[in-house]
């Protein structure tokens, strides 16, 4: 059952349940008498634009290539710290939008109560009785509409008499009343920064309402709609304008109008993709955090997993919509602010592990924001490429915001000077064209893989043999030299090597389908035979850097070196063997030390796991994500939450099922034993093609493929290989028996 619910109001944001639209989003608590909605915009970020490029960059860069070079590694990155980190260090926060409280006037008295998120429609339901009154609020957030929807009603008329207020901690400028029937509060983000207008307006049958001060009052109604929207300076510069208009024609529709035409819109996405694990359905009137608890002692909850799984494209279609900024750290969905890590874009895993399950979980237009994001970060890192590096093209580092800042972010030696933000991004763009086929897209991203592809043409530096970058890091590791001194910055970073073997294949292959710069397409090839390979260390792992260094953390969160394992496909069971089983060997050390943590890096083991066909293992960190790193509202915790640890486990369980990649079509790759019977419909597949899979018994029995494109592919199950050709609107099924 896809839902989540309670016995008792949330009294911590943890507990809260989220909605979202994409742009506009809320925690809900859920209080009976005294309700919260914590609201969030996805442009509301403090601040203005700023040049950060540190100056002093590029006259040093030749030095601290010859002291990385040397090993002078301290004396390397005190002048990083100097001459590379931004002026000033930090980026752009995101904040919190306030929030909208309603104080409800009946008693204390409360019974029967519940609250509860619907995943199948995308609706928020908390109901209650008191005095022998029953009470129901529904609230949604409306794509089609552009508004948060909160419906208030009694089973006994005249029952209904509340007021409702909005705040904000800090940062706000005025709250008055529009009209009898709307409140609003606006504000300034910063000297220069944007400027926003939230506005809530209610609709009432029966009793009456009025604005007193900064309040709406209703007295004695029978039901009430409330309707909440926001508009933002960032996009529009008649905010205060839009949004008002957004509510005035949101108020014209009746209730029933506005959910039918919020679910029709919500289901198109989410009804794409069906799962089914098994288990034991009576754990479904077990209130959700009461099950979460109980996997503690109990092994997991093959329920809770698929409800997990469908959590995580349920936040995704809230946060992540075709015209709205990309999911942040926390989504959007964001109590403070000063969020911790800014609640930015940080793209050295966390921004792209939200958009892992994109494309497999049959999200493709969630995918969007992120290539518009993408496109304003290539124009500002090329300002950024030449003045750091005197270098062509772009290059983001590890954060970025929501003005597609691209200078380094914070004074952070194991972090900061990291080149390759921008060129992981760009791997999203070849990932989606693979999944749609979209000819059109390609075409459009293509001068910013271009441009990424350009800097590191000029970035890269020879060194016994090999073209290497310099400076860089192991995203956020720390490794020990001989001498015992530890350091950060090195050159030639297992990483880079492997984010650049995939990026340069992305831009080869763009150019060959786009028919574009064949000459320098080959010039490429040559500079990609250059880069150094994946090698295996002392404890038959892979190799984190160029030298086969000890770390300081064993157990580190980061496992950047097995990024040719996960999210690339340098590394397979069948195909590279041995460079598996130092995968492997590379995951046991890193658990062994305590790695894993964290939810997003637990996340990434699980899908790391499912990729060396694994299956128990992926399935013991996928109980060790429930047990040690999910809130009880779901949300993952870091500590404290971010977002990506839900996207990156949706992922995996997506991974555990179905894998495709290098031509294959890997069907059940890591399917645990304990799920022995179920089926999963609609995932997606590389070449364009959705997938349902059936299986009883740990075996599979059907698989049928719906090709969207025509496409050849060897289907692979257990020893069975089979190569076929897919062709456009016409279903295959490959079956148990199948040779």
């Amino acid at each position: 059952m896809n839902r989540l619910w309670y016995k008792k109001p949330a009294y911590d944001w943890n507990e809260a349940l989220p909605i979202g639209n994409g742009r506009l989003g809320a925690m809900i608590f859920g209080t009976p008498k005294g309700e919260r909605f914590q609201l969030n915009e996805d442009s509301i970020w403090y601040g203005a634009p700023v040049d950060r490029i540190n100056p002093d960059a590029h006259k040093n860069l030749k030095k601290v290539r010859e002291l990385i070079l040397a090993g002078e590694i301290s004396k390397a990155e005190k002048i990083l710290l100097y001459a590379f980190s931004g002026t000033p260090q930090s980026q752009r926060p995101h904040q919190s939008a306030g929030d909208l409280f309603i104080n409800f006037e009946h008693g204390e008295n409360v019974s029967d109560y519940k609250r509860e998120l619907c995943l199948d429609n995308a609706v928020h339901t908390v109901s209650y009785s008191v005095d022998g009154v029953k009470y129901i609020r529904e609230t949604f957030a409306s794509f089609p509409d552009d508004v948060i929807v909160i419906r208030i009603s009694a089973d006994k008329p005249a029952s209904i008499s509340f007021s409702c207020l909005m705040t904000r901690e800090v940062f706000y400028d005025r709250t008055w009343a529009v009209s009898n029937d709307t409140i609003a509060m606006d504000g300034n983000l910063g000297k220069g920064g944007i400027k926003f207008c939230a506005m809530a307006k209610v609709v009432a049958k029966g009793g009456k309402s009025f604005t007193m001060g900064e309040h709406i009052v209703v007295e004695n109604a029978d039901e009430v709609l409330l309707l909440f929207s926001e508009a933002t300076s960032f996009r529009h510069k008649d905010y205060e304008e839009k949004c008002e208009k957004i509510l005035e024609k949101a108020s014209k529709r009746s209730y029933n109008e506005l959910l039918s035409r919020h679910i029709a819109d919500y289901k198109m996405l989410f009804d794409r993709v069906e799962l089914y694990l098994g288990g034991d359905n009576s754990l479904d009137l077990v209130p959700t955090d009461e099950r979460l608890a109980m996997m503690s002692e109990k092994g997991l909850d093959k329920g809770m997993a698929s409800l997990y799984f469908q959590f995580g494209r349920y936040l995704l279609i809230s946060c992540s919509r075709p015209g709205t900024l990309p999911a942040n750290l926390q989504g959007m969905w964001n109590k403070d602010m000063s969020p911790p890590w800014g609640a930015k874009y940080t793209i050295n895993i966390n921004t792209e592990m939200n958009y892992w399950p994109a494309e497999t979980c049959n999200l493709s237009e969630c995918h969007e924001p992120l290539f518009d994001l993408l496109e304003r970060v290539a124009e500002n890192g090329k300002v950024t490429a030449r003045k750091m590096y005197g270098c062509k093209g772009f290059v983001a580092h590890h954060n970025t915001d929501i003005w597609a800042d691209t200078a380094p972010q914070d004074h952070w030696i194991p972090g900061t000077y990291w080149v390759m933000g921008g060129a992981w991004l760009c791997l999203h763009i070849w990932e989606h064209y693979e999944f749609t086929r979209d000819k059109a897209f390609l075409k459009r991203m293509y001068p910013v893989l271009k441009s990424c592809v350009e800097f590191f043409d000029d970035f890269l530096i020879e060194d016994g043999g090999y073209l290497v970058t310099c400076p860089s890091v192991s995203p956020e590791n720390t490794f020990i030299l001989p001498s015992g001194e530890r350091g950060c910055n090195s050159s030639g970073v297992t990483m880079d090597n492997e984010i650049l073997n995939d990026l340069f294949d992305a831009y080869i292959n763009a150019s060959m389908i786009l028919e574009t710069d064949k000459d320098y397409a080959e010039k490429i090839k040559g500079i990609k035979a250059k880069l150094p390979p994946i090698k295996i260390g002392k404890h038959g792992q892979i190799m984190e850097w160029r030298e086969d260094y000890e770390e300081a953390e064993p157990g580190h969160r980061h496992i950047s070196q097995l990024f040719a394992l996960h999210p690339s496909w340098q590394i397979t069971p069948d195909k590279t063997p041995e460079l598996a089983r130092a995968a492997a060997a590379t995951l046991e050390r890193r658990l062994k030390y305590g790695g894993g943590h964290t939810g997003w890096s637990c996340a990434w083991i699980i899908n790391m796991y499912a990729r060396l066909w694994d299956a128990e293992n992926a399935e013991k960190n996928l109980l060790k994500l429930f047990t040690n790193s999910t809130l009880p509202n779901l949300f993952d915790n870091h500590p404290p939450f971010q977002i990506d640890g839900n996207f990156g486990a949706a992922a995996g369980i997506a991974e555990m099922l179905v894998q495709s990649g290098k031509g294959r079509i890997v069907l059940l790759p890591a399917l645990p034993k304990a799920w022995s019977e179920g089926f999963v419909r609609g995932l997606k597949i590389r070449g364009g093609a959705e997938i349902d899979i059936s299986w009883k018994d740990g075996e599979l029995q059907k698989a049928a493929i719906r090709p969207q494109n025509s496409f050849s592919a060897v289907v692979c199950y257990k020893d069975v290989r089979q190569e076929v050709l897919l062709e456009k609107g016409k279903a295959f099924e490959f079956t148990a028996g199948t040779k």
